[in-house]
């Protein structure tokens, strides 16, 4: 792993990037290949990608390059005016230093990434659980209480609200409010759950961006980079609805349900996001079967080259 620091297109900040490439067995000239960008959802830092990114470059002979976005790791706090547009920016500064044609994004960053891609020239684009809100289909998710507790303090009661919200934890995110906030205070005392709490004043930042960039569905009638959106057969069904309607609106995007995964889906071990995820991108880059056979998969991994 590479790591390395640029600055944002605004000057006013830098964002840490963490580069992955590919084993040299794979292939002349692999790591001269354009890169693929991973954009990570919100309540994380890019390390819980790390392992998704790598499996992305073995599987792709490319390099693949995640980076913290701002207010987080060694990156830039969040500016004052942030919005949806400062984190288009900052995708378009991370693209343009790492040499990337694709893009990989989560959650939130499938919103920031679908942003781009009514701008910005993506060549292709994954996402998963994108968390793009449709003719205000995302404010019913917003809890006003949220933003109420973290200006009192009350983490533990912002965590709650957030996640009872979002409904984004699975099955936890069904408990009651009390007892959300008491498993916010044992979650606390690991690494992950003290991090997501020292995090979560961005998370209330990113979903105020999320609502001020609501959209209708002609809005992303220009965008003509080939995307694909997927959503977790377990994860929160609005995801998929976005995701259905999208694909049947703007020819461009075409969406597929991945079953038996949930939001956290790119965070967790398993190559079926991967894999999926490369059979996309490797469309129109001439992916060899013999690359996936190096990337030592289980049996019965399957790849299709071509449409």
């Amino acid at each position: 792993m590479e790591t390395r620091t640029i600055r944002t297109d605004d000057g006013d900040g830098h964002l840490q990037v963490h580069s992955f490439r590919p084993a040299h067995g794979l292939g002349p000239d692999a790591t001269a290949q354009p890169g693929v960008v991973v954009v990570h959802g919100t309540l994380v830092t890019d390390a819980l990608y790390r392992p998704f990114a790598m499996k992305i470059a073995r599987l792709l002979g490319r390099p693949v390059h995640t980076y913290n976005r701002r207010g987080r790791g060694g990156s830039s706090g969040q500016c004052g005016d942030y919005s949806a547009a400062t984190e288009v920016g900052d995708l378009r500064a991370v693209m343009q230093a790492t040499a990337s044609t694709d893009v990989v994004a989560h959650s939130y960053g499938g919103f920031v990434a679908l942003q781009a891609a009514r701008t910005e020239p993506i060549r292709r684009l994954v996402t998963y659980d994108a968390a793009v809100s449709l003719s205000g289909s995302l404010s019913r998710r917003w809890r006003p209480e949220l933003e109420h507790s973290m200006a009192a303090g009350q983490l533990d009661h912002a965590w709650a609200h957030l996640v009872q919200g979002l409904e984004t934890a699975g099955p936890v995110s069904k408990l009651p409010l009390g007892a959300l906030r008491m498993l916010s205070i044992l979650s606390a005392r690991t690494r992950l759950g003290a991090e997501m709490r020292q995090l979560l004043p961005t998370a209330v930042a990113e979903m105020r961006a999320v609502l001020q960039a609501d959209a209708e569905l002609g809005d992303f009638a220009g965008v003509t980079t080939p995307t694909l959106m997927l959503s977790g057969g377990w994860s929160p069904a609005y995801f998929a609805e976005t995701g259905r309607q999208l694909a049947a609106a703007v020819p461009a995007i075409d969406f597929a349900l991945v079953p038996g995964q949930l939001h956290e889906g790119p965070l967790r071990p398993g190559h079926r996001l991967a894999l999926t995820t490369a059979r996309f991108l490797a469309n129109d880059a001439g992916l060899r079967l013999q690359r996936i056979r190096a990337a030592r998969l289980p049996q019965g991994g399957r790849f299709r080259i071509g449409p």
